[in-house]
């Protein structure tokens, strides 16, 4: 018998073998939860494209705006819905998928056939975590940079410039050196300052440094004072030295921001920033006893950065066994559980943030509250499930 040259060797053969394949069960599911998990996010970003389109078509119409600038706008703006987006699209996918394998008596099948409940819904659940994992990434690195662009976007459409115009009395924190900045007014050029005022406290220092000057500017990481005068006070209050610093003097801005990030009210506000950033902010407050509601609403924002993504795994967890107990009564309750849920859940969501604004409850904990009551009730209904 003729035989071939490398056919048998152990290279051939390790080449020939296949990689990492899902189980047949499970690539089965999962290719049963993909599509309505696609078809329900992409679903959601349309109609929150088309809810901020009726908004912005006043601009096209009556204010000649370039339509190609506006959907610009409109795609910078879509990552801000990540948060809602994936939790419904897991719950409606799940809902949906598995209440057509229940339907049509194949969970049933499977279970008959000594598959446990548990080994059923392992994917889903591990789809879940995957989900809520680039849920959080989303939201994290890629909303703020778009929520950044998509504003400059919109006040080009407005003043034909990408130029964001600057509010005048910015304050700024530097939650790793405790300086504090406020600045009056910004130049249209969005580098030069007036009636500069930097708050030093006396970390390394026997006195409090408060530096002052009519006008600076940004230079990379770096505000450059001109003609600054620098006051020193003691503990006790009294001045210790007053003196007029050279002719230009430079300070670090917070976290090593750019001028960009440093003048840019997107770039600052609580829902933008990332939760490292968010998390020195909260740090910075507490030691320095800026506490109160503002602190309690920084607080539940920041929770609320990671419970929200989270809550995508939580959707399937709620939605498993609700796919198996009701699936065989069709799509259309699959849809109505799917607004049921998200409603209940969404209530909890606003009374427990409610209650951690006013300090009734810990903020953190009212962040979370909703995810660990809706998981409980899931977690309760696949025991009874599985049993």
């Amino acid at each position: 018998m003729a035989t071939y040259q490398g056919v048998r060797t152990p290279t051939f053969a390790r080449a020939a073998r296949p990689g990492p394949r899902l189980r047949i069960l499970d690539s089965y599911i999962l290719r049963e939860l993909a599509a309505p998990f696609a078809f329900s996010l992409a679903a959601f970003f349309l109609f929150w494209l088309a809810n901020i389109f009726v908004l912005a078509a006043d601009y096209i119409v009556n204010k000649g705006a370039p339509f190609f600038l506006v959907m610009r706008f409109l795609v910078f703006r879509m990552p801000q819905a990540t948060p809602m987006a994936f939790p419904f699209a897991a719950l409606f996918g799940t809902l949906l998928g598995m209440g057509r394998l229940a339907a049509d008596n194949e969970i049933s099948a499977l279970r008959t056939s000594g598959i446990s409940f548990f080994r059923i819904i392992r994917l889903p659940l591990i789809a879940g975590v995957t989900v809520a994992l680039v849920s959080f990434l989303v939201n994290e690195h890629i909303a703020p940079v778009a929520t950044e662009l998509s504003t400059r976007s919109f006040y080009q459409i407005l003043y034909r410039s990408q130029t964001l115009p600057i509010e005048p009395n910015i304050y700024r924190a530097d939650p790793t050196t405790g300086n504090q900045f406020y600045i009056r007014s910004v130049a249209p050029d969005g580098k030069t300052m007036q009636d500069v005022m930097i708050y030093q406290p006396n970390r390394t220092a026997p006195y409090i440094q408060i530096l002052h000057a009519d006008k600076a500017r940004v230079e990379g990481t770096e505000i450059v004072l001109t003609h600054a005068i620098r006051t020193q006070i003691k503990s006790d209050g009294q001045i210790s030295a007053v003196d007029v610093l050279a002719d230009e003097f430079r300070i670090s801005l917070p976290m090593g921001d750019n001028g960009q990030n440093f003048l840019s009210s997107s770039m600052n506000d609580t829902w933008t920033m990332d939760t490292q950033r968010l998390a020195q902010d909260i740090k910075f407050r507490k030691a320095t006893g800026q506490g109160g509601t503002d602190l309690a609403s920084r607080e539940l924002t920041l929770a609320t950065k990671y419970a929200y993504p989270f809550a995508a795994f939580i959707a399937v967890i709620i939605a498993l066994p609700l796919a198996v107990k009701f699936g065989k009564q069709g799509r259309t309750i699959g849809i109505v559980l799917s607004i049921v849920v998200l409603f209940g859940y969404y209530a909890i969501v606003a009374v427990a943030g409610a209650f951690g604004k006013n300090g009734a409850i810990d903020p953190t904990l009212a962040a979370w509250l909703p995810n660990i009551i809706v998981s409980a009730v899931g977690g309760w209904l696949v025991w009874r499930e599985d049993r």
